[in-house]
């Protein structure tokens, strides 16, 4: 449906997935050469050097890359004097810039823009609990039906985790290093900007215990859903596939 699409969109915008720009055709504005250059540099320089380059207005993305050359970066020019006066008078006189290499682009076959997301790519589940059997076990069932699935043992571990590679759905445990880590870790996603959106599957037994009456009631709790275990397998799955869009 189109509040489906909408809510998924502003999710993937607010998480920094996917941003919304425009790609102008260089040759319409007048910048008909393209350039490819890759340096060299002393990398106690390669701060400095970075910066030199980020200030050109030439330059449409700069990369620092692994291999022979640190620096890969991308330049467009009216004419081929305006390149060759960029790298003898501009790149020449950077301070620790040792090589330059540089590769003019005959024709572009395929642009960033046109890049689609590959369909395959498995929905990424973070099970948080300091449960191993129930961490194995939920692994065993989530990556049989397709998912990738990572696990995390406490809240602190899973807020990092999260933020190094955002998950596409959590299912969190409350009571772990704290009676109610769970619930702190959900109510820190919900203020961070870049997790507020990420699905919160509450999986716990806090409600059989002496703990329960601690337990915030779904007004003040900042999840998805909630189950009790022990959890259905069936009942768990199909949770997931409810969540994940």
């Amino acid at each position: 449906t189109e509040a489906t699409i909408r809510k998924r969109l502003e999710r993937l915008i607010s998480q920094g997935t996917i941003r919304i720009a425009a790609f102008p055709d260089p040759t319409q504005i007048g910048l008909p050469i393209e350039t490819i250059i890759s340096l060299q540099v002393e990398l106690r320089n390669l701060d400095p050097v970075l910066q030199s380059l980020a200030i050109v207005p030439n330059i449409r993305f700069i990369k620092i890359a692994t291999g022979e050359y640190d620096i890969i970066f991308d330049a467009l020019f009216a004419t081929d004097e305006e390149l060759y006066h960029f790298l003898t008078e501009r790149v020449a006189n950077i301070p620790g810039v040792r090589k330059t290499v540089t590769s003019h682009v005959l024709r572009e076959v395929k642009n960033i823009a046109d890049w689609v997301i590959p369909q395959d790519l498995p929905a990424r589940i973070l099970v948080v609990d300091d449960d191993p059997d129930f961490c194995e076990i939920a692994r065993t069932l989530l990556e049989k039906h397709g998912y990738t699935v990572q696990s995390a043992s406490s809240g602190e571990e899973a807020v990092k985790k999260m933020r190094q590679n955002l998950p596409d759905l959590v299912i969190l445990d409350v009571m772990m290093k704290g009676v109610l880590d769970g619930v702190a870790v959900s109510d820190e996603m919900r203020r961070d900007k870049a997790l507020q959106r990420v699905p919160v599957l509450m999986v716990s037994s806090i409600t059989g215990t002496d703990y329960a009456s601690l337990f915030p009631t779904d007004e003040y709790i900042s999840v998805d859903n909630f189950l009790s275990k022990p959890v259905d397998p069936t009942q768990l799955l199909k949770e997931v596939r409810r969540l994940l869009p």
